[in-house]
């Protein structure tokens, strides 16, 4: 190890962190930040305390863990240990923790003190989950107010050094260059119909023929990978094809990322996993297909979508740096040169695209109401902080002052995602056979097996062991049953009761069948969604969606709709009878536009989802009323009568609006006036009993009281309808909205004015567009004066000639302004 480039900065770091309370380390892939340094801070004594370690990732994490220990010569628990989701290995002896899963986070909010803890280091800042983001958030306000002598080390191999250090003021910042040999960067984009995995397939065939060395090719998802290795199943029997992908067992996870075998070399198919956290042994070459899959939250369905997106330039270098650990190497990009320098230069943060629901709700634990209270290198957005928002009131976990309600302090003790806490805690003090389904749900969500749509399948293969993941789904609900001090027994896990649980932490999205479309579903939050269907649930009337993904393409109408990867068929009939608070029966009056008639019914709704209708009897007038705002409110603002003089009225508001933004507007926006068509529209509904009827109300005076007094009598004030000219005559001043306003006159009847008129108050000048005795455009200016002393004389000029019968004078300004000719003017 004392071989490892950051040897020789190791002084610099320690000094840093003896003398200063935060540090930024900046070291390449493969500088040993993430082994040497931790055991070197370790052995160094200038920490009081433990040391804990975020790693994003799990696989990273137990590895680093591993190499440290052996480093030592130890166990893994002893000097060094790890905890990850669903496994830890600490003992009392253990003085650096690694750690991940946002347990960082709960360690900070167990004990905002972080009682016996000395130092916290934030490894692989540069891949910026939200679990890092908000851990150093909070760590940064413990410095502060609580511990001054707590040490904060962020660790990257890239960053922005600029924004980090601003963040960060008190720290010391060293960086490390990486042991790197030289690198063969070679491009070979592909055409778009060249499909990918034939393309990779080919690439590495050539390069295990004529190069040496074990080879890491990166692609964007675990399909692409495993339809890969099938591809390469021809290579010479010498070379081992190993995947590595997160979702896979940490065995055949090892495999790849081992040494090969004396006598062998390997191919490695990996996901961004392997791009900084791990080191895979014997890799000389590189190829890339400068993909990734990233998943983004979509705020306005409230559905995660995954698209597959470009690599940043950041990316693409840290990729490429595999290649050159051991030896030269050589990197192939499947992308030209031009492409690489299009691409970002550092990927997005996942606090920037994702469902902030978790991360609300670890603020509101730590008693933050706005996330702004907190120091963040990113902000998290304002608009996915109140979607989260909505949906944490929903599950009943945060009231409307965003402070956790009693159930929401449990769920946050839980340590689960907040629909699965939801759900566990609404069934706890039923009986033990729906707690013990929902617990067996939460577990079976958190090790979700690919391929698999209906989770009852999952778990009849849990309960008859066939599971590949049994033990570890069995701790995980015995660990969430002991939190919640009870005992979990799979033999009491009901089938057809995790559809009902199911629906407590996933209320929007249960989903109806569209009609007699196989597979085509709307959900509960008024969404599409689909099921392939040739799968037996796409013929089920009722199924919850328990993961969706929004598709990227638009090209077709299914596309627009979120594709269904896993769902329980649902009794509706059982939802109703065991969890009815989720069903909302109400009077609904609507005009029938087949029918042409006022439609009144009872409806049994879940969310967007109407249950049951029955008939009522013919309703009253003010029923009549709200069906024709309903009916307004459906078709939009068109269905009312828009005259010429209705249209031009609202212009001319609007634009009052604009000019005028210091006096008290009510909003006349189109999306405003529906909202709010009860307060404005509704009174000038009475006597009015259809919808042909609609056209008789008169819109301009019923806008006219929305505007109210005295803004409605001050609007012919500020902004006339039209002018006055020197004539007399009155001209109609034209308004749009984010234009200025305009005047078309005859350039007689303006002679004397000596400046362009103003209007709202003065502020806006109106642009005369001057009219040839033919009404044909001369000039358009908003500085009258200027024109009649400059360019007025070319004007003059060429009309003279043109229309010798008009006056056109050597002063407009002091001119007598006409409509008649010289012949009318002296007779």
């Amino acid at each position: 190890m004392s071989q490892l480039p950051i040897h020789a900065v190791i002084p610099d770091l320690l000094a840093g962190v003896e003398h200063s309370p935060q540090l930024i380390l900046k070291a390449a892939p493969g500088a040993g930040k993430s082994t040497y340094f931790p055991l070197a801070l370790l052995k160094s004594g200038l920490v009081d305390g433990k040391i804990i370690m975020l790693e994003p990732r799990r696989l990273a994490a137990r590895n680093i863990a591993r190499y440290l220990s052996e480093q030592l010569g130890e166990q893994v628990g002893k000097t060094i240990g790890y905890r990850v989701r669903g496994e830890t290995k600490v003992s009392h002896d253990t003085r650096l923790e690694v750690v991940t899963e946002g347990i960082m986070t709960r360690m900070i909010q167990s004990d905002p003190e972080l009682d016996g803890i000395g130092a916290l280091i934030f490894d692989e800042f540069h891949e910026r989950s939200i679990h890092a983001d908000t851990a150093l958030a909070l760590s940064l306000e413990v410095q502060s107010v609580l511990r001054e002598d707590l040490k904060i080390i962020v660790m990257s191999a890239t960053l922005d050094q600029a924004a980090l250090q601003q963040l960060l003021p008190l720290a010391a910042y060293v960086e490390s260059d990486g042991r790197g040999y030289p690198i063969e960067v070679r491009y070979h984009s592909l055409s778009m119909n060249d499909p990918l995995v034939p393309a990779m397939a080919k690439q590495i065939r050539s390069l295990i023929n004529n190069e040496q060395g074990s080879l890491l090719a990166f692609l964007p998802g675990a399909a692409s990978i495993m339809s890969l290795a099938e591809q390469l199943s021809d290579l010479p029997n010498d070379v081992d094809v190993c995947p590595i992908y997160g979702q896979m067992n940490f065995s055949d996870q090892q495999k790849a990322i081992s040494a090969p075998p004396p006598g062998k070399r390997k191919v490695v198919l990996a996901t961004n996993i392997a791009e900084t956290s791990l080191t895979i042994e014997g890799i000389r070459i590189v190829v890339d297909s400068g993909l990734e899959r990233v998943a983004r939250f979509d705020l306005k369905t409230g559905i995660t979508r995954l698209e597959q997106v470009r690599i940043a330039q950041s990316s693409s270098e840290q990729r490429a740096g595999r290649a050159g650990r051991l030896e030269a190497g050589i990197c192939m990009r499947l992308y030209s040169e031009s492409q690489f320098y299009q691409q970002p230069k550092v990927s997005i943060p996942e606090i920037l695209q994702s469902d902030l629901a978790p991360l609300v709700l670890e603020l509101a634990q730590w008693g933050v109401k706005n996330a702004n209270e907190l120091q963040w290198l990113d902000l998290p957005p304002i608009p996915a902080i109140n979607q989260a928002q909505s949906l944490l009131i929903s599950l009943g976990l945060i009231d409307k002052h965003n402070q956790l309600t009693s159930m929401g302090k449990e769920a946050h003790r839980l340590g689960v995602e907040p629909r699965i806490a939801a759900m566990l805690l609404k069934v706890e003090n039923k009986n033990s056979v729906l707690l013990n389904s929902a617990l067996a749900l939460a577990a079976l969500l958190e090790e979700p097996e690919k391929q698999i749509l209906d989770l009852q399948y999952s778990l009849h293969r849990w309960q008859q062991g066939n599971h590949p993941k049994s033990k570890q789904m069995t701790q995980r609900a015995v660990a969430l049953a002991n939190k919640l001090d009870c005992v979990f027994s799979l033999n009491e896990v009901k089938s057809h009761l995790l559809p009902l649980v199911a629906c407590l932490a996933f209320p929007d999205r249960i989903a109806q069948k569209r009609g007699q479309a196989y597979g085509q579903f709307l959900l509960a939050n008024g969404h599409g969604a689909f099921i392939d269907e040739l799968q037996p649930l796409a013929a089920i009337d009722y199924v919850v969606a328990l993961d969706l993904m929004r598709s990227q393409s638009p090209s077709n109408q299914v596309s627009q709709s979120s594709r269904i990867f896993c769902a329980l068929a649902l009794d509706i009939t059982d939802l109703e009878s065991q969890f009815g608070s989720l069903f909302l029966t109400t009077e609904q009056v609507d005009w029938d536009e087949k029918a042409g008639r006022l439609v009144a019914e009872e409806r049994c709704c879940l969310g967007e989802l109407v249950i049951r209708r029955r008939a009522l009897p013919e309703p009253d007038k003010q029923k009549m009323t709200q069906a024709l705002l309903n009916y307004v409110e459906r078709k939009g603002l068109s269905v009312l009568n828009w005259s010429d003089d209705s249209l031009q009225w609202l212009e001319r508001v609007r634009c009052a609006i604009d000019w005028l933004d210091d006096e008290e507007w009510p909003a006349m926006d189109e999306a405003s006036l529906l909202c709010e068509l009860r307060d404005w529209l509704e009174p000038y509904l009475i006597g009015i009993t259809s919808v042909k009827a609609l056209q008789k109300i008169n819109l301009i005076e019923a806008l006219n009281a929305r505007l109210g007094w005295p803004l409605n009598q001050q609007l012919d004030e500020w902004l006339p309808v039209d002018h006055v000219l020197p004539t007399g005559t009155h001209k109609k001043i034209r308004y749009q909205r984010g234009k200025e306003p305009v005047l078309s006159v005859r350039m007689q009847e303006v002679f004397g004015e000596q400046t362009s008129p103003v209007i709202a108050k003065g502020r806006q000048a109106i642009v005369m567009e001057l009219l040839s005795p033919a009404q044909r455009p001369l000039q358009v200016t908003r500085d009258l004066a200027g024109f009649w002393a400059g360019a007025y004389k070319e004007v003059q000029k060429e009309m003279k000639g043109r229309y010798p019968k008009h006056v056109w004078p050597d002063d407009p300004a002091n001119h007598i302004a006409t409509t008649k000719t010289k012949r009318q003017l002296n007779s």
